[in-house]
C-alpha cells in the first residue's frame, strides 16, 4: 500500500443488510467533496465489489487522496489469508496485505486532468493549469478541515488560515450582523503578521460588498488587487470573505476561491445551525434539573452523582430529586426512564415535576406513584416506561424513618455501621405499563450511621466484556466498604468504581442517590 499524501477520510460500518448501501453512500459523500465525481461511479462499482467480499463481520472503509490518484482500503478482521478476486473495475493498481488478525484490500483509481497541458513544439509540456489534481487535495483538505469543527466561532480563523498564502496574501472574513444589512470583521490574516494593523486600518475605510450579489466583487483597495466573495448557504447571507494579492486573480485561482467560500459558507452554517440547536438543549435540560441543592433537614446527609450519557445531553432519561413538602417532611426520587437524549428526557421533565406537584398537594407516596403511572400512559405513543425509587423523609427518635416504594426500580440498599448491607424494599410493577396497577409503600428505619443507597441501571448493568457491575452481588460488597463514610464520600466511591469497572465510555444515564442518617453530635454540629 501507499502512504496517503494528501490526507484519507475514514467510517466504520457494522455487518448486515444496511452496510452495503451506507459503504457507497460514503464512496459517493468523499468523492463529491473532492471534486472527484469524475470516476464516482467506478468507486462506487468498486466499494461494493469490496464490500461483498467482506462477508459477516465489521469493517472499516479509508479514502486517501495522493493528488493523482485516490486509494479505497477496505479494513477486516480475518482468521484465514485468502485473497479476494481481482477488481472488475479497471484500476492503476490493487492488493491484499496482512497485519496480525486484519487484512486489508486496497486499491488505487487514477484521478484524470481537469485541463489537458499544453505542449511545445518538441512535445514537452511546458504549461498546466492549476485546476489539476493536486488543487483537489488542496479542496479535500480544506472541506475536511472545515467540517472538522462545529464552532462558528472557529471557522471564519479557518477560513482565512487555509486561504492564506495558497490563495491570497491575505484574508479577511466578515460576517452578517443579523437584521442591520452590515459586516462585522471576523477575523483577519496576513502572510506577514506585521502587516496586519495597517491592513486592518485599511479595511476599516474600505466599502465591503454585501453578500446579496452572488457573484464575486472587486474592492477598491490601494496597492490591492481584492476580491469580494459572497458567504451564502442554503439561501442565507452568512457574510463575505476577502482576498487581496499584489498581482491580478488569475481566472482559476478565483474560480478555486468561489469553489471553496461555497464550502467555507456551508460549514458557517453547520456550525451555525449546531450551536443554535446546542444551546436550545441545554437550556431544555436545564429545565429540568432540580432547582440547585436544598438546604435539608439536621439529622440528613445526602450526595447525588448525576451522568448522562452523550456528548451534549446535560439531562437524560435518569433523574432524581429531593425536596422539601409543605408538612415539614422530605421527598427524594431517583427514577430511569427507557432511552436517553430528548424523547427520554422529555418523560424525566413530566416525572420530576408531577412528584413534586403532587407531593406538595398533600398526596402520600403511593398516591403519588399512582397518579404518575396513570399520567405517563396518558401520553400515548410519547409515553417510555419508567422505573422509579420515591419516598418520604421524616425526622423520629430513631433516626429517620422512610415511606418507600420502588416501581421496577433496582435495589435500594441499607448500609449498617456493623458493614451488614440489605436490600430493604421490594420492587413492585414499574410505570408506563400497567393502568390498573397499584403500589403500597413500605415502612423503612434508617438509625442513625445508617446509609441507604439508590442506583439507576447505568451503574447495576455497568458493563465489562462478559460481566456486570451487580455481579454476585457487587454493589452491596463495594457498599459493604463505605462504612462510616460520609454520603459525598460514598456516592464518590460507589462513581469511581463504576468508572474503573470498564475502559469503555458507558453508553448509559447514570444516577446515584445516597440518604445517610447521622448521629445526634453531627447533627447537633451540622457535620455533613
Amino acid at each position: 500500500m501507499t502512504n496517503f499524501s494528501r490526507g484519507a477520510l475514514a467510517a466504520s460500518f457494522v455487518a448486515g443488510k444496511a452496510a452495503l448501501p451506507a459503504a457507497r453512500q460514503f464512496t459517493h459523500e468523499v468523492l463529491t467533496a473532492w471534486a472527484a465525481t469524475s470516476i464516482l461511479a467506478d468507486a462506487e462499482r468498486l466499494t461494493g465489489e469490496f464490500v461483498t467480499e467482506v462477508g459477516d463481520v465489521p469493517f472499516e472503509i479509508v479514502w486517501g487522496h495522493q493528488g493523482d490518484a485516490v486509494q479505497i482500503e477496505v479494513r477486516q478482521r480475518a482468521d484465514d489469508d485468502r485473497a479476494p478476486a481481482a477488481p472488475a473495475v479497471p484500476v492503476a493498481a490493487w492488493g491484499v496485505t496482512f497485519s496480525g488478525t486484519q487484512r486489508t484490500t486496497w486499491a488505487r483509481l487514477g484521478l484524470p486532468h481537469t485541463m489537458s497541458p499544453r505542449e511545445d513544439r518538441e512535445g514537452g509540456v511546458t504549461e498546466t493549469t492549476s485546476r489539476g489534481p493536486g488543487w483537489l487535495g488542496f479542496l479535500a483538505d480544506a472541506s475536511d478541515l472545515l467540517a472538522g469543527t462545529l464552532d462558528p466561532d472557529m471557522v471564519p480563523a479557518l477560513i482565512a488560515q487555509i486561504v492564506v498564502p495558497r490563495l491570497a496574501t491575505w484574508c479577511a472574513v466578515y460576517t452578517a450582523d443579523n437584521g442591520s444589512g452590515q459586516h462585522d470583521l471576523a477575523y483577519l490574516w496576513h502572510a506577514d503578521e506585521s502587516r496586519m494593523d495597517a491592513l486592518r486600518d485599511l479595511l476599516a475605510d474600505a466599502a465591503i460588498p454585501s453578500a446579496d450579489d452572488l457573484r464575486p466583487m472587486p474592492i477598491s483597495l490601494p496597492d490591492w488587487q481584492s476580491l469580494a466573495f459572497p458567504l451564502v448557504a442554503r439561501g442565507r447571507s452568512l457574510g463575505v470573505m476577502c482576498l487581496g494579492r499584489s498581482g491580478r486573480f488569475p481566472d482559476d485561482i478565483a474560480q478555486l476561491a468561489e469553489d471553496l467560500a461555497r464550502r467555507a459558507a456551508l460549514a458557517m452554517d453547520n456550525a451555525r445551525l449546531y450551536a443554535q440547536q446546542a444551546d436550545a438543549n441545554r437550556a431544555l435540560q436545564r429545565s429540568l434539573l432540580p432547582p440547585g441543592v436544598p438546604a435539608v433537614t439536621p439529622g440528613l446527609d445526602y450526595s447525588v452523582v448525576y451522568e448522562p450519557a452523550g456528548e451534549t445531553n446535560e439531562v437524560g432519561g435518569d433523574f432524581y430529586d429531593l425536596f422539601a413538602t409543605a408538612d415539614g417532611t422530605w421527598r427524594f426520587a431517583i427514577g430511569d426512564v427507557c432511552g436517553t437524549g430528548p424523547e427520554a428526557a422529555a418523560v424525566t421533565g413530566l416525572a420530576r415535576h408531577t412528584l413534586r406537584l403532587l407531593a406538595r398537594e398533600g398526596y402520600d407516596v403511593a398516591a403519588v406513584v399512582s397518579r404518575l403511572n396513570r399520567a405517563i400512559l396518558e401520553e400515548g405513543e410519547r409515553a417510555r416506561f419508567l422505573t422509579l425509587l420515591h419516598g418520604e423523609i421524616t425526622r423520629t427518635d430513631e433516626g429517620l424513618e422512610l415511606s418507600l416504594i420502588s416501581a421496577g426500580h433496582p435495589e435500594a440498599l441499607r448500609l449498617r455501621p456493623t458493614g451488614v448491607v440489605e436490600a430493604v424494599v421490594t420492587a413492585q410493577s414499574l410505570l408506563g405499563v400497567f393502568p390498573e396497577a397499584e403500589f403500597e409503600a413500605e415502612r423503612v428505619v434508617l438509625a442513625p450511621g445508617d446509609v441507604l443507597l439508590g442506583v439507576t441501571d447505568g451503574v447495576t448493568e455497568r458493563r465489562s466484556g462478559t460481566r456486570l457491575l451487580d455481579d454476585e452481588g457487587g454493589l452491596g460488597k463495594l457498599l459493604a466498604e463505605c462504612v462510616d463514610l460520609s454520603a459525598r464520600a460514598v456516592a464518590e466511591r460507589i462513581h469511581r468504581a463504576v468508572l474503573d469497572f470498564a475502559s469503555e465510555p458507558s453508553a448509559d444515564d447514570l444516577a446515584i442517590l445516597v440518604l445517610r442518617a447521622e448521629r445526634p453530635e453531627a447533627a447537633a454540629q451540622g457535620v455533613r
